[in-house]
């Protein structure tokens, strides 16, 4: 049987979310946990697809990951509690053979916080809002990303800020996006919030891109905040351990605590 997770992270402990040798990343934590759940058949590595991947410091709200298991029940009800604290599995569904989630993703949606007021910093909502709303449609992103040989044309769904508690918040929604790609849009916005960047320095270099790449917001206030698969989720029990985790974690770093409402 082939089953599809929804999956949360907290991305500050992890050197990102593919797997490498001799590092922790989220993939090789899953790889363990369902290896020593003896999900499989075999001894072999098993095969888990993912719907895209994360840098390091980057958290996620609902990653989704599928992969074939003959004992589905397990994978249920035993992988939260053999999951480090700040991995949690939030729902599962049974889907078809075929699936993966890297090509079946309708869109995906990010959101990068910028603490507004914390530290004295304070950003002009407005001027960031008329920033971002260049980036919708189609457009040539070698500027804001790094293209690593792929096509830098992307089309973008929406793109807005909006304020919420002490928070500016960016959310970008498209189908794919380029690797850096919403982290250095989210250092051009940052730019423009505290009168450093005008809108029209931003829409010269969508308009014309050039060799010239605009640094990368720190990695620390992005999260994947949903990949849309049209896949109904039924929830997963979440483990205690992960909730007294958060809650910890909360509490030490309250300039973050907007992260809680990934899991």
């Amino acid at each position: 049987m082939r089953l599809a997770f929804e999956v949360s992270y907290i991305g500050t402990f992890f050197c990102g979310s593919q797997q490498q040798i001799g590092k922790r990343t989220v993939m090789g934590e899953i790889l363990r946990c369902l290896s020593e759940l003896n999900l499989f058949s075999d001894d072999s590595t098993p095969r888990v697809a993912i719907s895209g991947r994360t840098d390091k410091g980057v958290s996620a709200k609902r990653q989704v990951i599928a992969f074939d298991t003959e004992c589905p029940k397990r994978a249920v009800s035993a992988v939260n509690k053999k999951l480090p604290p700040d991995i949690r599995f939030t729902g599962w569904s049974e889907v078809s053979d075929d699936f993966n989630p890297r090509f079946s993703a309708k869109s995906r949606t990010y959101r990068y916080y910028f603490p507004d007021g914390i530290s004295g910093i304070f950003y002009d909502a407005d001027l960031m809002n008329d920033a971002a709303s260049l980036f919708v449609g189609r457009h040539n992103f070698s500027s804001f990303s790094k293209p690593e040989g792929k096509n830098p044309n992307r089309e973008i769904l929406s793109s807005k800020i909006f304020c919420e508690d002490e928070f500016l918040i960016f959310e970008i929604c498209g189908q794919s996006f380029l690797w850096n790609m919403v982290r250095c849009i989210s250092f051009c916005l940052e730019k423009a919030g505290r009168g450093e960047m005008s809108a029209d320095e931003i829409e010269r270099a969508l308009m014309n891109p050039s060799n010239r790449r605009f640094p990368a917001a720190p990695p620390e206030g992005l999260i994947l905040w949903d990949v849309n698969c049209e896949i109904d989720f039924k929830p997963v029990n979440i483990h205690e351990k992960s909730i007294a985790f958060s809650n910890e974690w909360v509490a030490l770093h309250s300039q973050l605590r907007k992260l809680n409402e990934i899991w």
